[in-house]
């Protein structure tokens, strides 16, 4: 897996309208469709699909 990084401001706001709070999670991997993201904490990995 790849080293996860901070999320960017644009990514934050994904991750909090999906109700995640963007400060406990790190960005892995994002393409057109999704982003993935994994927990600072507990390396729980979710992928979040992007709209439009």
């Amino acid at each position: 897996m790849k080293r996860g990084t901070r999320p960017t401001r644009a990514q934050k706001i994904l991750i909090a309208s999906k109700k995640f709070s963007p400060a406990n999670w790190l960005v892995t991997d994002e393409s057109k469709e999704s982003l993935t993201i994994v927990h600072k904490q507990t390396k729980t990995v979710k992928t979040l699909k992007k709209l439009g």
